[in-house]
């Protein structure tokens, strides 16, 4: 199975670079590939907003609360970095769950200028439910295919995430990509 909320925003944003870069040096059937991505991306992004509405969660929210779950004390900026945006869209889905009472910035006791990000009570009890619909969602997406199929696909998309990974980095330093 893919790891636990696998960032479905990661493979949604690389598509279209993905689709520039490979379709000119290998052909149609990775255009095809990473059209696919991109849908898959996009369906469980869709589904998860969809569901996760009834919780005041919209937007891709869910995101975050998870990563601050499963990584508490987390800064904004290393949040931003793990989920590949931007400060600015990080602090507008961070500054909508603290006001629903999700999660919660403490001030970091080693340094004055660092807010710490906590979830809450009510994001604690809301993580269980987003966890069911990851299973869920990795179940049906992966419907089919053997235990050594998943792991060739895990460690195929791992590869592509690190290739983009690297350039998103290049790129937010303020660089040019060269076509």
């Amino acid at each position: 199975m893919l790891p636990f909320f696998y960032d479905h925003s990661l493979v949604a944003n690389a598509t279209k670079w993905l689709y520039n870069v490979f379709y000119r040096k290998r052909g149609s059937l990775v255009v095809e590939i990473l059209r696919s991505i991109g849908v898959i991306a996009r369906s469980l992004d869709s589904i998860s907003n969809i569901e996760f509405k009834d919780y005041d969660l919209t937007k891709g929210q869910y995101l975050y609360l998870v990563r601050i779950y499963e990584n508490p004390g987390i800064i904004q900026e290393k949040l931003a970095e793990m989920i590949k945006v931007d400060k600015t869209t990080a602090a507008r889905a961070i500054k909508k769950l603290e006001k629903n009472d999700f999660i919660v910035r403490k001030q970091a006791a080693d340094n004055k200028k660092e807010k710490k990000l906590y979830v809450t009570e009510k994001g604690k009890k809301v993580y269980p439910v987003i966890h069911r619909e990851n299973i869920y969602s990795n179940k049906v997406a992966l419907k089919g295919l053997d235990a050594a199929e998943q792991k060739q696909i895990l460690r195929l998309l791992q590869t592509v995430e690190d290739n983009v990974a690297a350039d998103w980095e290049y790129v937010k330093k303020g660089n040019k990509r060269k076509y």
